[in-house]
């Protein structure tokens, strides 16, 4: 494609990129987590006691930087760390009474982000925006 206009979809997404976790580390900043560690909560509350490496395939980032973003919200006392019964070389990430405690508030600064990244937007135009950042993170992926 020959893009006269030098509009580009990295500019648009490292623009979003910086706002969210702009966003993201003001909402969190209270409970201690940093933009390094958000993500692995999002991912922990729908997968409670998944695997560490479950949990970094699933988020698509690599081993060791789970391990640091989990050793982190393991000093903050948000989750545990255990071996697997069956298997002592996984570790199997559970999430603290700590972690539950800011559950509600947590899942609700998500929304906060979505509702001012859609707020102009109408139902349809959100689904096709999600198509196409569906579309797009597929194509990187393959890379």
């Amino acid at each position: 494609m020959n893009n006269k206009n030098n509009e580009y979809f990295g500019r648009y997404i490292s623009i979003l990129y910086r706002q969210s976790s702009v966003f993201y580390s003001k909402e969190f900043h209270k409970f201690g987590i940093g933009a390094g560690q958000y993500m692995f909560m999002i991912h922990l509350y729908k997968n409670d006691g998944i695997s560490q490496e479950k949990l970094s395939e699933l988020i698509n980032i690599d081993k060791g930087t789970t391990a640091k973003a989990i050793k982190k919200l393991e000093e903050l006392g948000y989750v545990e760390r255990n071996k697997d019964i069956s298997d002592k070389r996984v570790n199997k990430i559970y999430l603290t009474e700590k972690a539950l405690e800011i559950k509600d508030e947590f899942l609700a600064s998500l929304t906060k982000w979505e509702d001012i990244l859609t707020s102009n937007l109408s139902d349809e135009e959100i689904l096709y925006g999600l198509k196409i950042l569906n579309k797009l993170t597929k194509n990187v992926s393959k890379n």
